[in-house]
């Protein structure tokens, strides 16, 4: 089948995107640096499927941001299935589904002032050397037996959205930074960590570029294990590091957070 061009195409490692892929429209093209195989996908017309799809069998779904229009979206859902048409729009449904019943587009900083004001979590004025968005959380302020469980989940996907709106171009992920320093059994929260990740799986996937756990004490390692299976694919985001290596490989002197300085 030719390929359809239009204004940006995208390029595909080879290993995002097989032949067997339901994605119509693809070629195989030589990369000039180190020959590497890629595919490259009309993007535009798979979008477009998915949303005439969406609105023919899900009419009553919202439309706008977060909604079954909203091309950004789509495209994003298609590039996490691969672009299968079929499995994005199975995964849109429940995630366009959730943002409306969670009630997302209403979500501002008085709206969750309550807990915003204990400084448990917020993001970061300056992006990281990677020039992500930069969400960090302070476990040591965190008390779930003084808080709704749902105050810190409405705080935890406005700080994402907030993140997200801060992604400079070209950039699709942002890094989360715990910091365990101080860190007690009062602290553990192994619900809401399970809400955070099945957060970033179903309703932000592949948002979340690296997750650095600074600071670790012993006891926090059994919070770990039980944490670790619920992460899924993003274990492997993970890595334990100290002050030390936030400071020196992740920010400059201007830019590493207040709480990390000498």
């Amino acid at each position: 089948m030719a390929l359809l061009r239009f204004r940006c195409p995208l390029t595909l490692p080879l290993s995002y995107l097989s032949p067997s892929s339901p994605a119509h429209g693809w070629r195989r093209l030589r990369c000039a640096a180190g020959n590497q195989a890629l595919f490259s996908v009309d993007g535009k017309k798979l979008v477009l499927e998915v949303k005439e799809k969406l609105e023919r069998e899900h009419p009553n779904l919202p439309v706008g941001k977060n909604g079954r229009d909203d091309e950004d979206m789509i495209l994003w859902f298609l590039k996490d299935r691969k672009f299968s048409v079929e499995e994005a729009v199975m995964k849109l449904t429940k995630a366009i589904k959730w943002h409306e019943d969670f009630g997302v587009s209403d979500l501002c900083e008085e709206s969750v002032k309550s807990v915003y004001g204990t400084g448990k979590a917020y993001v970061h004025d300056f992006l990281d050397n990677n020039g992500r968005p930069v969400l960090v959380v302070v476990a040591s302020k965190h008390f779930p037996a003084k808080q709704e469980p749902i105050e810190d989940e409405k705080l935890c996907v406005y700080l994402i959205e907030n993140a997200l709106s801060k992604l400079p171009p070209g950039t699709e992920e942002i890094l989360g930074i715990f910091d365990l320093r101080g860190f007690r059994v009062e602290n553990g929260d192994v619900q809401f960590l399970k809400f955070l990740m099945d957060v970033f799986y179903y309703y932000y996937p592949r948002r979340l570029g690296q997750v650095l756990f600074v600071d670790a004490p012993f006891v926090f390692q059994p919070i770990w294990q039980l944490v670790k299976p619920l992460m899924r694919s993003y274990a492997s985001l993970v890595r334990f590091c100290d002050m030390e290596t936030v400071r020196k490989e992740y920010f400059t002197e201007s830019t590493v957070p207040a709480d990390f300085k000498d």
